[in-house]
């Protein structure tokens, strides 16, 4: 049912997804999520996690991992944010560097309407813009990013 998952955080939920992905003949390309921060309002895997759930994702038989994601702790100052995006470029370039396959960590999905620019300018590949295109939503009363 989709081409691409940019949330996956945990061995169990990525081979639930590869497996439904067999089952529908499909090749849905995976992202690891990643909670470098450890915020409790965000979902994601601790970077010690991380190499191995892309060492599942590579034995995956529909499944194909092509990245990281990263939702970092909000700032509406962007250059509070970079921090964690580089701290996710280097998670990759480590992953690479012990033997995942470059192609297998081709995306970094960070950044958002507010703060797209440090993300690109430190290696994301997607970035999401969804407020740029529909506009500001109410924030939380918690204070959470909206």
């Amino acid at each position: 049912m989709f081409s691409a998952i940019h949330s996956v955080d945990s061995v169990d939920l990525l081979r639930r997804i590869d497996a439904a992905a067999v089952d529908a003949g499909t090749t849905p390309e995976i992202l690891i999520q990643a909670d470098l921060a450890q915020e409790a309002t965000k979902f994601g895997a601790p970077a010690a996690e991380i190499p191995s759930i892309a060492e599942a994702a590579l034995a995956c038989r529909a499944a194909r991992l092509t990245g990281l994601m990263l939702v970092p702790p909000w700032s509406e100052n962007p250059e509070d944010v970079r921090p964690w995006f580089r701290r996710l470029r280097e998670l990759r370039d480590r992953l690479v560097s012990g033997g995942v396959p470059a192609a297998s960590m081709a995306q970094l999905s960070m950044g958002m309407s507010h703060d797209f620019e440090a993300a690109i300018e430190e290696g994301s590949t997607i970035v999401r813009v969804g407020t740029a295109i529909f506009g500001k939503r109410p924030r939380p009363a918690d204070g959470t990013a909206p």
